[in-house]
């Protein structure tokens, strides 16, 4: 009996030691990633769908935590910086709101000089190798996977087929190169973000706003806005970036996994972006918005008078023209 106890005991000990030797699990990386569209919207939706795939194809070994609506109190403008001084890991940025530092980012919002998703890609085989220099040589960030805003629209309290209808009409837009554009055309165009529309909106500080249906249905513009048109005078894509120091920290077997998911998946997201634009339309027009057919006439006015301002871009940004001119060889323009 002692004999069998002895063995037991000595047992025990051996299985403990060997737990007790066995190194300890390592935590998961955590990476916050900031993001200023709320839950809801699509591009959300995307970032939390990317983020599952990296925990779950990396084991739980790297954890995205997405955090919407601005809750880490950054603004479209200082996303960029952020994430370079690693405030914060990850960020979803809109590339054009950048443009006060790099000129660049804006170059999507020459009006008119993208038609559709198929230019978009055209143009981004020439433009992308910089944005991704630029974030890494000067804001310490990669770029993991870009995605475009659907198409643009005004939407207003007003109908008209006349663009003298839209004089000194105060409308609000994202970024510089949307509100010289309503500038442009007559209008009065403020520059203000996300976070403080609803309140100008209600409040009628402004009669109207430029972006996409997505963000209409967001912001539910029923309640403040009648008609919609379907300008589609810039486009605008968003980049999710990554600390280039946070990068570095995660194995390299994952920074691998990451990048192919990336690749894999940004595809579906653009397609994601088009089909969210059809789905937007549908649910204002149950809401009694209006889709007002652009005259023309109406149209070419438009076009005329926002014109020069792809001159006054190449002023700014230099760099762009000889992008723009690859681009325009590639369309056919």
């Amino acid at each position: 009996m002692k004999e069998k106890l002895t063995r037991f005991f000595r047992a025990a000990a051996v299985a403990t030691l060997a737990i007790w030797s066995q190194p300890a699990l390592a935590a998961p990386i955590q990476l916050n990633l900031s993001e200023l569209l709320p839950d809801g919207n699509f591009m959300v939706q995307n970032v939390r769908r990317f983020a599952s795939a990296v925990s779950r194809e990396t084991n739980g070994e790297v954890v995205i935590r997405v955090f919407p609506a601005g809750m880490l109190g950054f603004r479209g403008h200082e996303q960029m910086r952020a994430v370079r001084s690693g405030q914060v890991a990850m960020a979803d940025i809109v590339a054009s709101q950048q443009i006060a530092e790099e000129p660049l980012f804006g170059i999507e919002g020459v009006p008119f000089l993208i038609g559709s998703q198929g230019d978009l890609k055209t143009l981004h085989k020439f433009v992308r190798p910089e944005f991704e220099r630029i974030a890494e040589t000067k804001y310490n960030q990669k770029i993991l996977y870009m995605v475009p805003s659907p198409s643009q629209y005004l939407f207003l309290k007003i109908k008209t087929d006349k663009l003298a209808g839209f004089r000194d009409i105060k409308i609000r837009g994202a970024d510089q190169n949307t509100v010289d554009i309503c500038n442009a055309i007559g209008m009065a165009g403020m520059l203000i973000p996300l976070d403080e529309l609803i309140p100008v909106l209600t409040t009628g500080i402004i009669s109207g706003v430029a972006t996409s249906a997505t963000t209409a249905v967001d912001v539910e513009f029923w309640n403040n806005l009648k008609y919609i048109y379907p300008t589609n005078h810039t486009w605008s894509s968003n980049m999710v970036t990554i600390n280039l120091d946070a990068w570095k920290k995660i194995p390299l077997q994952h920074q691998k996994t990451i990048e192919a998911i990336a690749v894999r998946m940004e595809p579906e997201f653009w397609d994601v972006s088009a089909k969210a634009d059809g789905e937007s339309l549908k649910k204002l027009a149950e809401k009694e918005m209006e889709i007002v057919q652009i005259p023309q006439a109406m149209m070419a006015d438009i076009r005329k008078r926002t014109k020069p301002l792809m001159d006054a871009y190449l002023i700014r940004a230099p760099e762009a023209e000889p992008i723009i001119k690859k681009y325009f060889s590639a369309v056919g323009r």
